[in-house]
């Protein structure tokens, strides 16, 4: 005689709840180490902050690089949390195909538009 414990479990969907929560968690801290790094390098101007400051803060390449990756960082990690909740709150399939197709032009929208501004193109 065989025992059957638990019921099997019918597992469906796309599947994409670690790599997904990791990737929250990963963006997050990115945008948080680049937070702090900007506030430090703002705390060290001495007296009032004007544009030319703020050119020198983004004129070094290596703020430069690190601005870039928080940007891509910024733009995963909004569309992650998008698609999430369109997946949860949206049932008509081509609606929720058309708003997610809104959301990703926006967002790579957003990031040429931030490329742009940090590269002056």
């Amino acid at each position: 005689m065989s025992v059957n414990y638990g019921s099997k479990r019918v597992v469906t969907g796309a599947h994409y709840g670690l790599r997904d929560w990791l990737a929250q968690r990963i963006t997050g801290l990115l945008m948080a180490l680049f937070t702090v790094a900007l506030l430090a390098q703002v705390l060290m101007i001495k007296g009032p902050i004007g544009y030319e400051q703020w050119a020198g803060i983004f004129s070094h390449q290596w703020m430069k690089f690190i601005t870039v990756g928080t940007l891509v960082a910024l733009a995963y990690h909004a569309w992650v949390g998008m698609r999430e909740i369109l997946m949860d709150y949206v049932q008509p399939v081509g609606l929720r195909l058309v708003l997610q197709i809104f959301v990703l032009v926006w967002l790579v929208g957003c990031l040429g538009w931030g490329l742009q501004v940090l590269w002056r193109l």
